[in-house]
């Protein structure tokens, strides 16, 4: 175990990315006003950060982290609020480039929901998976991975029992509880090299891909047909069984292949959402360009989220640390959908803006960074010290997007907002320390 978090300090693309998509979560609401987001452009001139000062009427208790004790559920907290924070950017941008469609309507909402529930089940999955290997299958971390992964298997049976009767919606659960269990039975075959076992599991997934398929057609009304869904869930095998195999060997491939299996089944959500629009005669397309725009951004927001703690588990888990190979390998997949995010918010204020801003979020992540080296080590003053460096980082960041949106987003406002951002990742980072530092 680890006893302190220094190399913590030089990983300044992992923090940033960790801060960044969680924060973005913390500013964003569900609210349909999209005015603000709109307003702003790629020709303003870059905000100067300027200096910190403490938010005006804040009182430091609420900025108190809320971990619960499981980083597996505290991850999932922090992930779910990437599809607002979707819902919130892809209707400006439509707004202000005139795209075709509506980012908010009852198909963009089916889209963005099951896009965001069937990438969860991925990375939850992979998690679940390393923590086994990691400890043991029948250990109380593999425990807690396994119970927030069920929780993600009753959202996603809720969200299509809009769609069904009660008795079809407990059908679904129980078919999809049951082919998590497969995986389950594969990935412990796998590891133990039961060949045997392996093939029996790889046998019930191939049921399991009929009977889904059957499923999903009688529930559409014929809208999905049984051979296609069972096709994409083939591949959903495929892909999540690759990433398996690689986590069972150690392999430096093994977060690029799960990686690549979140991505496919964003498409498989994109289908069964037409599917169900369709046979629901739900207002809206799920397929035009303004819902893609938030499927996209909800899957990419998500993903960083899950990528990032992958990352640090990793780091936690394996010998060296940082320098671990598996550490670079999980960092390495993180930066690729890293990338692609700080371009996205370059976009949305402009380049150099988007540079300001990946400026601000780097100083705050070092006090975060203060903040987990001083759980980790026991030292309580030094973590009220890295609180309070947050505390006025809020201001500081409040005033940069009041100016890069011309004052339709309020400093006051924004400040408010990223207290739940301190709370919420400094509990990830309590839990984190509890469970794989401290225990």
């Amino acid at each position: 175990m680890q006893t302190s978090l220094p190399y913590l300090r030089p990983t300044v693309a992992l923090g940033a990315t960790i801060a960044l998509a969680l924060g973005l979560a913390a500013c964003s609401s569900d609210s349909d006003d999209m005015g603000p987001v709109a307003t702003m452009t790629q020709t303003e001139a870059p905000m100067d950060p300027g200096t910190s000062a403490p938010a005006d009427d804040m009182d430091m208790s609420a900025l108190d982290p809320e971990g619960t004790g499981d980083p597996f559920a505290d991850a999932r907290t922090a992930a779910q609020h990437m599809p607002g924070t979707a819902k919130t950017l892809a209707a400006g941008f439509a707004a202000a480039l005139d795209l075709p469609g509506d980012a908010t309507s009852p198909a963009a909402d089916l889209r963005s929901g099951l896009t965001s529930l069937l990438q969860e089940h991925v990375y939850l999955a992979g998690m679940a998976v390393a923590t086994a290997y990691a400890t043991a299958p029948d250990s109380a971390e593999f425990e807690a991975a396994a119970a927030t992964l069920d929780v993600n298997t009753v959202a996603l049976s809720e969200a299509i029992g809009e769609f069904s009767t009660p008795e079809q919606e407990e059908a679904f659960l129980a078919l999809w509880r049951e082919h998590i269990g497969y995986f389950v039975d594969y990935a412990v075959a796998e590891k133990t090299g039961d060949a045997e076992a392996k093939q029996t599991a790889l046998d019930n997934l191939a049921g399991y891909t009929g009977d889904a398929g059957a499923f999903f057609e009688d529930v559409s009304g014929g809208e999905l047909p049984a051979s296609d869904i069972a096709m994409s869930l083939e591949m959903h095998i495929t892909t999540l069984t690759k990433a398996i195999d690689g986590f069972a060997a150690g392999s430096a491939d093994a977060f690029d292949s799960l990686r690549t299996a979140a991505m496919h089944v964003g498409e498989g959500a994109a289908v069964i959402a037409g599917g169900l629009t369709t046979a629901a005669d739900l207002e809206g397309d799920p397929a035009d360009e303004a819902s893609t725009l938030r499927a996209t951004l909800t899957a990419g927001l998500q993903e960083h989220v899950y990528l990032a703690g992958i990352a640090v588990f990793t780091a936690y888990t394996s010998e060296g640390g940082t320098e671990s190979e598996a550490f670079a390998a999980a960092a390495a997949t993180l930066d690729a959908n890293s990338v692609a995010l700080s371009e996205g918010i370059g976009s949305l204020a402009g380049e150099e803006n988007g540079t300001a801003f990946l400026e601000l979020w780097r100083e705050h992540i070092g006090y975060f960074v203060d903040y987990a080296n001083a759980v980790a080590m026991g030292d309580d003053a030094a973590a009220q010290e890295a609180l309070a460096e947050l505390d006025a980082y809020r201001a500081t960041a409040g005033e940069f997007f009041a100016g890069i949106s011309n004052g339709e987003l309020p400093a006051q406002d924004i400040a408010d907002g990223l207290a739940m951002h301190v709370r919420t990742l400094g509990g990830a980072i309590d839990s984190l320390n509890e469970a794989l530092v401290q225990g």
